[in-house]
């Protein structure tokens, strides 16, 4: 051989090296940055879930429009994912990533700005006192001024309207984290499948959605930390709020979470845009293809000589799409399985969505404790299901009915151990003139017109004032006026009120009638069911979890296999719609129904609620998510039942012919990865 040409020889193999090396590297850098992606993608969603109803109270709005706040992300979803869908694969995917990382970033940081622009948080403004010159009881309208300050009377320069609508700002960044977060799973999850090295792909998805889970862990600590935080710290006097984060009115430094997760998605964003739209090409390759312009120039004529051809086939394209929808919508499977998969998800998403405050209102725990009891708890049960849940159904080596039937099994005993939790319903909080008459003994079984009784009648009190105090006899009364108190001692959160008439007149021996702040505390007897109240939803949700592992299978498999994109599209557009977006509204709507004591802002308007009556709060909430389950199960067995009659006679083992599987693919046994294969499919793909 000549020595030259063993020298290039070698030159080229050192520089095939080399751009080996390059193009791990270029890949690596790729998944490290999915990585940070997928977790901020996962932060967002929980920061926005434990934050709801710090937003209710801060911007003084009902569960129902706190819903649609809540909805604004699959609204912003939904306006872009056609597109994305349909020219993420003829862009530069990783750049495009990175501005969508960057999109949610900002969006975040919108959804905190109001916060700097709404002044400070005024958690009295519902108490508007109307003195009157010829009354005869003062009780302590002129201590209660002192304490919340020169309240604006509901006049034109006291209302602040531009305030009460800020919450929409908060729904536009929402919607803008959502329109960012809509790029990251379909481009980042198909660059992987087009340029890992065969068969590793399902590895680094899975190991994405594995890293994914830090988001969540982080979103529930961030949470729990923040809600202890008064929400204008740094720009009050701490030692001047006398609410405490168990109040009702108490509002944390939301903020500071939405800001640290939109800075993190900012700062993940910045690795995609130095990577190359094909990592397996080098700035040396790229050179040489720039240079070849007159293969580039021949390509276009061709291109150009088939424009007609493009042009005569798009009306047979769009005629195919919509013989495809036809044949979709049409497969009984397919539609039975998408509304009893809408059902579910929506149960889930009101779950959720409300749990936080669901727990606040029914055993009296603050936001903090909620986020991380129900967080930090529930979040390892699940992951642990769904990881069980896989490797059960591929031991077992299920086919698809037998997937179908794992999946309603779990479902089932999900609902089982959900349905627990209507015993562990704590009673109405005894609140005098909501819950209770004054004598404490008789409950109220309409709180309208209640709050004035015999022993408050001369006090000249705003009914709508809400100032909660604790009485020594355990009643909880609206203000120091509507328990009838003539003196007080001490300041701020120390602050006990003393003679208090209807302490007095409540019947109750052994008490000095006094008040402290603060609406009581639950009984232990409460405090107990809500840990039994925890593992029965921690229980459940394992179950959920582990017939979770079917979800994608179920769903594509029943469908032929040169729609299985179309038919998850429709799934996804489907859930989004009818789940994502209305769920969290009919849930607010009908929780609003259970409230005793809204707020009032400064134009007379109602706010938020202070108070709900936890009992029918409980039926209603739980009661919706039973029904929705119960619904989801009947069309389970419905399922069964049409795949059964469909799949009749045939052999479903993994000892069937390939050729039958070809016009029903879901009849295949599973592969080494727990995933069913149909036939055809030489490439290890990732449903």
């Amino acid at each position: 051989m000549d020595p030259n040409q063993h020298l290039n020889n070698t030159a080229e193999e050192k520089s095939s090296g080399k751009r080996k090396k390059r193009r791990c590297d270029g890949f690596k850098i790729f998944l490290g940055a999915m990585s940070l992606s997928f977790i901020c993608k996962a932060l967002g969603g929980v920061i926005m879930k434990t934050s709801i109803t710090q937003i209710e109270r801060r911007f003084d709005i009902p569960s129902s429009t706190a819903g649609i706040i809540d909805g604004g992300f699959e609204i912003g979803n939904l306006l872009v994912i056609v597109f994305v869908s349909y020219y993420g694969s003829k862009v530069h995917r990783p750049k495009v990533i990175g501005i969508g990382t960057f999109i949610m970033g900002v969006g975040s940081i919108m959804t905190a700005l109001p916060h700097f622009f709404m002044g400070y948080y005024k958690y009295s403004t519902d108490a508007h006192i109307n003195l009157s010159e010829n009354s005869t009881l003062t009780c302590l309208v002129n201590q209660t001024l002192s304490l919340t300050g020169t309240q604006p009377e509901i006049t034109e320069e006291g209302c602040e309207k531009e305030s009460s609508y800020m919450w929409i700002y908060v729904l536009m960044g929402n919607m803008l984290r959502g329109i960012g977060e809509t790029p990251i799973v379909p481009l980042g999850i198909s660059y992987i499948d087009d340029f890992a090295k065969e068969g590793h792909s399902s590895v680094y998805i899975g190991g994405l959605q594995a890293i994914s889970m830090i988001g969540p862990i982080i979103g529930f600590v961030m949470g729990s930390v923040f809600a202890k935080m008064y929400v204008d710290i740094g720009y009050v006097d701490l030692s001047s709020i006398r609410i405490t984060p168990t109040d009702s009115r108490w509002v944390g430094a939301w903020w500071l979470s939405f800001l640290m997760s939109g800075l993190l998605s900012i700062i993940s964003s910045i690795p995609f845009f130095f990577l190359h739209k094909n990592p397996y090409k080098s700035k040396k390759e790229r050179k040489v293809s720039a240079s070849l312009h007159v293969l580039k120039t021949n390509e276009e004529r061709t291109q150009t000589a088939n424009l007609t051809n493009h042009e005569k086939k798009t009306t047979i394209n769009t005629d195919g799409l919509f013989q495809s929808l036809k044949i979709l919508l049409t497969n009984h499977l397919y539609v039975i399985y998408l509304i009893l998969t809408l059902l579910q998800i929506s149960g889930f998403i009101g779950v959720f969505t409300y749990a936080f405050k669901y727990t606040e209102q029914q055993y009296g725990q603050s936001a903090s404790q909620a986020n991380i009891l129900l967080g930090l708890i529930t979040l390892p049960a699940v992951a642990t299901g769904m990881f069980s849940g896989g490797y059960i159904i591929k031991k077992l080596k299920l086919t698809l009915i037998g997937i179908a039937k794992f999946s309603f099994f779990t479902y089932f005993m999900s609902v089982l151990f959900f349905l627990l939790k209507f015993g562990l319903l704590c009673e109405n909080k005894s609140i005098a003139g909501l819950t209770l008459a004054y004598d404490g003994i008789n409950p109220v079984a309409s709180h309208i017109d209640v709050p004035h009784s015999y022993c408050n009648s001369d006090c000249n009190c705003d009914e709508d004032q809400w100032e909660p105090i604790c009485g020594d006899n355990g009643i909880t009364y609206m203000s120091p006026c509507l328990a009838g108190c003539t003196s007080s001692s001490g300041q701020k959160k120390s602050i006990v009120f003393h003679n208090c008439t209807c302490i007095e007149g409540s019947n109750f021996q052994n008490t000095n009638y006094s008040a402290r702040l603060g609406e009581c505390p639950r009984d232990d007897n409460c405090k107990k069911k809500y840990y039994f109240d925890l593992t029965a939803q921690v229980i459940s949700s394992v179950c959920t979890a582990l017939g979770s592992a079917s979800f994608v299978m179920l769903l594509v498999k029943n469908v032929p296999p040169e729609l299985k994109s179309l038919a998850m599209g429709c799934h996804s557009l489907t859930i989004r719609t009818l789940g994502g977006i209305l769920a969290p509204v009919y849930f607010g709507a009908l929780i609003d129904k259970t409230c005793l004591k809204w707020s009032i802002n400064s134009c007379g308007e109602q706010g938020t609620c202070r108070v709900y009556n936890s009992v029918l709060f409980g039926y209603v909430y739980l009661g919706l998510i039973i029904l929705l389950n119960v619904l989801a199960l009947i069309l389970y067995i419905v399922l069964i039942y049409a795949m059964k009659k469909k799949y009749e006679g045939k052999d479903t083992k993994a000892s069937e012919d390939r050729e039958k599987i070809t016009e029903e693919p879901n009849l295949e046994p599973l592969n080494n990865n727990g995933c069913v294969v149909p036939s055809g499919v030489v490439k290890e793909t990732h449903n």
